[in-house]
């Protein structure tokens, strides 16, 4: 099958909107940007055997494909619009291809987001390389940078689930969080009730404290944080201390939101928005670096995150 017969078959179910004059099927996609908004863009990319074991289903390859950049998205506080899509096999697997396809195509619906564009090409290595595009009223973007002494560390939803369930499929055993890792649900509502909270964001994909760490230097402040109040699963709460944190600060591919607001903002958020899970972790301090404690009593723990390189 050719490169456009392919496209043709799995990738032109999106057409054509009030708001998306063109798109596949062109050279370009053509999007009207609504008045008063800014365009939030990013990418991530997935290698076969780095980024996803190799006995992932396609259809949550192609979930997770999506899901990573809008949580991204999410993080920014942004609203999802679209995404282009460049996706390069070692062969062309027709029911692989079409299960792909169904995944990226059934989270994108679920977000209202469009498949624009994109690029098909072989690689001796499954390689996707998804970018969205998302909206967000001008000068309202929550960025790493806004951290404040005094600010109360917050995440959502249960850390180190993810990180979890890979280590037990690596060791050839069934997880009941196998899902946690394959299918990551975005926090895009979150993130959106977030703007006017939250004075700095960022999504968990490369382990909680990696990802923190990131806020910190780009706010040039420290943190102080409560081990035992960081939510996790029940699975993970009676693991020996070194295995349980290993999995909750340095695990990655949680894509939860960890945030920061302070104190008077955390307590009328959780008044307004009752239905989210958030929990307070810790505190921003002035001092540099990450203070671990639990139950009160400091602790000392190595904080490693996934590496690309």
């Amino acid at each position: 099958m050719s490169e456009f017969s392919l496209i043709a078959q799995h990738f032109s179910r999106h057409q054509a909107t009030n708001d998306i004059a063109i798109s596949v099927g062109d050279d370009c996609a053509v999007v009207d940007v609504p008045a008063g908004q800014q365009l939030v863009i990013c990418t991530d990319t997935m290698v076969a055997n780095r980024h996803y074991p190799s006995d992932t289903p396609a259809h949550a390859i192609g979930h997770k494909a999506v899901a990573v950049n809008l949580s991204d998205l999410s993080a920014m506080g942004a609203t999802p619009h679209s995404i282009t899509l460049a996706l390069s096999l070692p062969s062309y697997d027709v029911a692989w291809v079409a299960g792909f396809a169904d995944g990226l195509y059934a989270i994108c619906n679920r977000y209202g987001v469009k498949l624009i564009g994109g690029d098909t090409t072989y690689a001796p290595t499954t390689t996707i390389s998804v970018t969205a595009v998302g909206y967000i009223p001008k000068h309202q973007a929550i960025t790493r940078h806004g951290a404040m002494v005094g600010d109360v560390i917050c995440v959502s939803g249960h850390i180190g689930s993810a990180s979890f369930a890979l280590s037990q499929i690596l060791q050839n055993q069934p997880s009941q969080l196998r899902d946690k890792l394959d299918y990551p649900e975005p926090q895009v509502a979150l993130g959106q009730a977030l703007r006017g909270y939250a004075h700095s964001m960022i999504d968990i994909s490369d382990g909680l404290g990696q990802d923190l760490g990131h806020i910190l230097a780009a706010s040039g402040v420290g943190a102080r944080l409560d081990l035992d109040k960081i939510p996790c699963h029940t699975l993970l709460e009676h693991l020996p201390f070194a295995q349980k944190y290993q999995h909750i600060i340095n695990g990655g591919d949680d894509y939860q939101l960890c945030f920061t607001m302070n104190k008077e903002k955390f307590d009328q958020f959780q008044a307004n928005f009752p239905h989210f899970s958030i929990h307070a972790i810790g505190e921003i301090v002035a001092d540099g670096g990450v203070q671990l404690f639990e139950h009160g009593q400091a602790v000392a723990f190595d904080i490693k995150g996934f590496e690309h390189f």
